[in-house]
């Protein structure tokens, strides 16, 4: 017996350590991936179930006491239809039924589409996503430690980028496009070059609401047809709708319906600062996000019910000392977690930040800020986790290295999303029989474990796991310089997600700035 159990033992370690790695570098299947788009989270709930409702109710009371200011002509006129009250001070106040019968009308369980369908993110109750945003004005050279101007061509190379980054699922604008002046090219560059690297799904924003039809024109020729472009909307309008406090944004608002009408999804963005722009009480600024992203859904659902749109609290922590924001704070990391409940609170498909660090380098203080709020927006069961990899000094800066270690990072972040799986088999004692009662005495070789190298462990792209000594021998390699040679090679072999002909035409029309 011992000798039957030994010898299968002795056989499988022939091959040793390197035809684990061997076993371990082959390419799984899209769903035995150890983590993957749209794992559930919800694990984590920094707010009671009594928390939870004292917040709903405070919303809903700011929302009919308070009310929001500045809604264009066209907004008051589809939400004082709905129910809404105008009154003498110009402000639109909000019943409680109405708030509730907007929510019975707004859309949940919805799908953001790729241009490829193996990215489609399906938004529905604790499903996890990460993905950029953040709209940056430098990039971070780390050869110079210098923050330079960003480009589209930054852009465009960020969106290449991201297309081959498994764990980052959706791009959004991640930089601003300093070098083009015109604010219509601007945004066209915007557009285009986030199409043009990835087809996954795309987040963009609108300078001016007369830019939105020449925008979907380029939608149109991308998508081949307006008919086309409706059935999969692969691109979603990220709109700053509310000036926090509790006052709308009107020239966002005309771009909001102007989306709406054109069928595209909505991410309705309240981004409100704790201490400046909203309450300096973390409980309190999520009080006013909601209310403010309340009216949103009441606003999107007066126009088209059933609209796809996304509540997109997404308030921010100021250092108090400064009034700067803290992006990679505690608080933040709180604040984010707190929001994704609420979201789940009333069913609907939610975004917010994370991942942001105040950090200007992609050093230790990044490390921790981007893990700490990214692990905790997973586990609380956010939808949509923007601004999760690649931003630096609160958002005023973005790397390109640290969009490569964060792939690592939120690879490791997804696995504790996952969890522990506890079934028959994972907490079965025949292996352990087999090992310790006249076996080999370690599981190392067993079919167990060759089984479960891939599919319930993750390894990092980048992060290094060697020995001291075999780090010597290695080199002694630097986690940047490991960072640096991948952006170098995911760029020489991204081509453009674009096909030629569609680009020529594109250039034909519209006045593009990047390679």
């Amino acid at each position: 017996m011992d000798e039957e159990v030994c010898a299968p033992v002795k056989a499988r370690r022939s091959g040793g350590r390197g035809a684990r790695v061997a076993l371990r570098s082959a390419p799984l299947e899209e769903g035995k991936r150890p983590v993957r788009a749209g794992l559930p989270g919800g694990q984590y709930a920094p707010l009671s179930e009594a928390a939870v409702l004292r917040i709903h109710q405070a919303a809903l009371e700011a929302l009919e006491v308070v009310g929001l200011a500045n809604a264009p002509a066209s907004g008051i006129e589809a939400m004082t239809r709905a129910g809404a009250v105008l009154g003498e001070d110009g402000r639109l106040r909000y019943p409680r039924a109405l708030v509730e019968d907007m929510l019975a009308k707004a859309a949940r369980g919805i799908t953001l589409h790729g241009r490829d369908p193996r990215h489609d993110l399906h938004l529905e109750g604790t499903r996890v996503h990460y993905g950029t945003a953040g709209a940056a004005v430098h990039v971070v050279d780390l050869e110079t430690l210098d923050y330079r101007e960003s480009t589209a061509q930054d852009l465009h190379d960020a969106a290449r980028i991201v297309h081959h980054l498994d764990n980052v699922h959706f791009f959004q604008r991640i930089c601003v496009c300093r070098d083009v002046t015109d604010n219509f090219d601007m945004d066209i560059n915007t557009l285009y070059g986030a199409l043009a690297g990835t087809t996954k799904h795309v987040g963009t924003s609108f300078s001016d609401p007369s830019h939105v039809a020449g925008c979907f024109d380029l939608l149109h020729l991308v998508a081949g047809g307006e008919e086309a472009w409706r059935a999969r909307p692969f691109v979603s309008n990220s709109n700053c709708f509310v000036v926090p406090p509790m006052k709308f944004a009107e020239e966002s608002c005309i771009t909001m319906e102007a989306c709406i009408r054109a069928g595209m999804p909505v991410l309705l963005l309240s981004a409100g600062q704790a201490g400046a722009t909203s309450p300096a009480p973390i409980a309190a600024t999520i009080v006013q996000a909601v209310a403010e992203c309340l009216a949103g859904v009441v606003y999107v659902n007066a126009i088209a019910p059933g609209h796809p749109a996304i509540f997109g609290t997404w308030p921010f922590v100021s250092d108090l000392r400064t009034g700067a924001m803290s992006g990679g704070s505690a608080e933040q990391a709180l604040l984010t977690a707190g929001c994704a409940q609420m979201h789940r609170f009333y069913g609907l498909p939610g975004g917010a930040a994370s991942g942001i660090s105040d950090s200007k380098l992609p050093d230790m203080q990044a490390g921790w800020e981007q893990g700490i709020t990214n692990v905790l927006a997973g586990l609380a069961g956010l939808n949509l986790c923007y601004e999760a990899v690649g931003m630096h000094a609160s958002l005023l800066g973005f790397s390109f290295e640290s969009l490569v270690l964060g792939d690592d990072l939120l690879g490791q972040a997804l696995r504790c999303v996952r969890g522990i799986d506890v079934t028959e088999d994972s907490v079965s004692l025949e292996v352990m029989k087999e090992v310790c009662l006249g076996g080999a005495g370690h599981y190392l070789g067993s079919d167990q474990t060759l089984k479960l190298m891939q599919t319930e462990y993750i390894y990092p792209a980048l992060g290094n796991r060697m020995s001291p000594k075999e780090w010597n021998e290695a080199g002694r390699p630097l986690l940047l310089d490991a960072a640096q040679k991948r952006v170098a090679d995911l760029l020489a072999q991204a081509p453009s997600q674009i096909d030629p002909a569609t680009d020529l035409a594109i250039r034909s029309r519209f006045n593009i700035h990047f390679r």
